[in-house]
């Protein structure tokens, strides 16, 4: 590395404040004292550094009692936008962070009706998560890849339904439990909480 060069590491950002934060996954949606408490509260329990979350789902700021739900059962997290950007959030501390936008882009798929749209979307998710040459490629064993090889001859909207319901399984099984666990989903709970008896 020549002298004129930069490291990555030691690049600092300009500020640690995000001025057009959203109200719960730091993309550029608005801007609100709920993100600032949140961003205190979770700067003083954890030290992990996360760049911005690009293309984070937009969402209201959820309720104490809706925070508590994501901790009784795994569909409750994955059906609230908030659930999805704050678990998603705890994936990218796991370096897992492929199985959600894996999941999202299933997702996204099955609401396609173009032929010419689920074909060019169905081959992008394959070369982002399905292909072996992809740096974000997602955990599926052999029987699932052989289905989705044959069915990527020609693509549906549901190509991809027996690999989004292995990872899904396996986000609940392997990373749900940790998440529960984690600073990110305590440090949450207790400011959603705490915004909460104060106002």
């Amino acid at each position: 590395m020549s002298r004129h060069e930069t490291s990555p590491s030691t690049v600092q950002p300009a500020s640690n404040h995000r001025p057009n934060a959203c109200c719960f996954c730091w993309c550029c949606c608005c801007s609100c004292s709920w993100n600032e408490d949140r961003e205190r509260a979770w700067r003083a329990s954890r030290e992990t550094k996360l760049e911005s979350i690009p293309n984070c789902e937009a969402c209201a700021k959820p309720t104490p009692e809706e925070v508590q739900g994501w901790a009784q059962s795994f569909d409750k997290l994955m059906k609230s936008p908030a659930g999805r950007n704050v678990f998603r959030e705890f994936l990218r501390t796991e370096y897992s962070e492929e199985n959600m936008l894996f999941w999202l882009a299933c997702e996204e798929l099955k609401t396609e009706c173009n032929k010419h749209t689920i074909d060019e979307k169905a081959r992008m998710i394959y070369e982002d998560y399905i292909s072996i040459l992809s740096p974000k490629e997602v955990s599926l064993d052999s029987r699932v890849r052989e289905v989705i090889n044959r069915k990527m001859q020609e693509p549906s909207s549901h190509t991809f339904d027996d690999a989004q319901l292995q990872i899904y399984t396996l986000m609940h099984r392997d990373s749900y439990p940790r998440f529960l666990n984690s600073a990110i989903y305590k440090s949450l709970l207790q400011t959603v909480s705490h915004s909460s008896s104060e106002s």
